[in-house]
């Protein structure tokens, strides 16, 4: 990097924190801060979706497996999470914008404690919060990893760096800022993707590199399915991302949350979806070239889409494939972190302090705030730990953790929403939820036969989910747990339309009072 390069990244700081700043005039209320009040535009929440499921791990991790594998780190990767999002726009997005505009929630978890209990709304949460720490953590690695090789500055220095940046904006302008800041970010990485694709094509045959570069790469590049990443490994993920990119990712429900009606929020997750399928292709063609470019240094190939972008591109341009870099990332943390401060304020809050309840919109604002920030401190301090030997390295804390892990945690929340599920209760959900993560320990650290590698990718990830998955329904028929108030929570959520909302019985009061009632149960 020179003169030019640092320019442009720190201009592209700059410009993320006044945007933070402007959207702080549009933040009035927890509301705001959490869902925009419900008057995020279609298009925008759609693009602020797709941004916020990237982050810097894609140039790394993924760029890893591209240059080993080829065209298999998009057919089991984005592609499969272009389909869960398109299965999930009509069947989870317009109900996760109802229970905002029908139950008034603020935090994706908040329904939980009328649809089954207390007790299973904080396992949720708990367990949800913990996972995200470590899952952020790996991205504000991955992208101080990248910053490394650019740089020379150290891991702990370039997630400092990151981190304080994205803590301004989004701090204090709330999912406004996110959302419009992820807008900047696409237009950013949209010309920075087309300057890498470009530079490549310009570097080997031009144009004709889209149909000759295959006879070139090494052996079983163009094949879909390839090394651990096999036909199973596919289905296992696309039925893994189906939930958790359709809301079990809870800074992915926000995004239907925030816009004005169910029908916008459909309309956002197709565009999502399109942008998923199209997108990426753009992405990951030169780091399918990368192995007739570069030669990869760390044993997993993560740096090899640095070392190609550093070699290929022209000051400036470089700067602006790096600033590309960051803007996945702090999309994708700066949206968790107003989740987690959603799910904390909302939720785990008023169930540990009665003051919680009670709070004024300016106290509960600032409570959102603080834990924003006392987020993005603890994943920070996770990063510097991203690459020890119980996490191993950033692309095992994505895959298999996050895969792994979301299943039993989106299980009861995402299906808790769908009449065919209305029998489960809380029984079906606390015990799936438990034997689920307990399932994901066994089979990851546990067992003997883990560690000799004996247990294929695929079932780590999927196994989990699958055990959650039966429990929860099976539980629910054996031991039917519905109520008319549970019963009526689903019926508000699942159409649109006053007569159907008054036709049940709303909840019992505001939400406050619900939590403060239960509470005592």
């Amino acid at each position: 990097m020179n003169g030019l390069d640092w320019a442009v990244l720190i201009g592209y700081f700059g410009v993320m924190i006044a945007i933070g700043l402007w959207s702080h005039k549009r933040v009035d209320n927890v509301s705001d801060f959490f869902t925009a009040g419900g008057k995020m535009p279609w298009w925008l929440s759609g693009i602020s979706h797709h941004m916020s499921g990237y982050s810097a791990v894609m140039f790394t991790g993924f760029a890893g497996i591209a240059y080993q594998y080829g065209v298999t780190s998009f057919v089991t990767w984005s592609f499969p999470i272009a389909i869960g999002i398109a299965i999930g726009a009509r069947l989870f997005a317009p109900r996760l914008n109802r229970l905002r505009s029908k139950l008034g929630v603020a935090s994706p978890l908040e329904y939980l404690k009328d649809r089954y209990n207390i007790a299973t709304q904080q396992a949720l949460a708990w367990s949800g919060v913990l996972l995200k720490i470590v899952d952020v953590g790996a991205k504000w690695a991955a992208i101080a990893t990248l910053l490394s090789i650019y740089t020379g500055m150290s891991i702990t220095q370039g997630i400092f760096i990151t981190g304080i940046i994205t803590g301004i904006y989004c701090t204090v302008g709330g999912l406004w800022a996110d959302a419009l800041t992820e807008m900047g970010q696409f237009v950013i990485q949209f010309f920075a993707g087309i300057a890498m694709l470009v530079a490549v094509l310009v570097e080997l045959d031009g144009v004709s590199t889209f149909w000759t570069i295959w006879d070139k790469l090494p052996e079983g590049h163009g094949e879909p399915t390839a090394g651990p990443y096999t036909v199973t490994f596919f289905v296992a993920i696309t039925f893994i991302k189906t939930f958790e990119y359709s809301g079990g990712m809870w800074n992915q429900a926000q995004r239907y949350m925030a816009t004005a009606s169910a029908r916008e929020a459909t309309r956002s997750a197709l565009l999502s979806a399109a942008l998923w399928l199209v997108w990426p292709l753009v992405l990951f063609f030169p780091m399918w070239c990368a192995p007739l470019l570069v030669e990869a240094q760390k044993p997993d190939a993560s740096d090899a889409y640095a070392l190609m972008t550093e070699q290929l591109l022209p000051h400036g341009l470089l700067g602006l494939v790096i600033v590309g870099f960051f803007s996945h990332t702090m999309a994708m943390c700066s949206s968790d972190a107003n989740a987690i401060s959603a799910v904390f304020t909302r939720d785990i809050a008023p169930a540990l302090a009665k003051r919680a309840r009670t709070w004024s919109e300016k106290a509960g604002l600032m409570a959102a705030r603080w834990s924003t920030i006392t987020f993005l401190l603890l994943s920070m301090a996770i990063a510097t730990q991203v690459n020890s030997p119980t996490f191993k390295d950033i692309i095992t804390v994505v895959l298999k953790w996050v895969a792994g892990l979301m299943g039993p945690i989106a299980i009861p929340f995402m299906l808790g929403m769908l009449r065919p599920f209305r029998r489960s209760g809380p029984t079906a959900a606390l015990t799936s939820w438990a034997a689920g993560l307990l399932a994901f320990f066994l089979i990851n650290y546990n067992l003997d036969f883990s560690q000799r590698e004996g247990v294929p990718l695929q079932y780590q990830v999927s196994v989990p989910l699958a055990i959650s998955l039966v429990l929860y329904i099976v539980i629910g028929f054996v031991k039917p747990e519905n109520t008319p108030e549970r019963d009526a929570i689903i019926d508000r959520i699942d159409v649109d339309g006053d007569s159907a909302a008054a036709a049940v019985p709303a909840p019992a009061g505001p939400v406050e009072d619900q939590m403060g009632a239960r509470a005592k149960d």
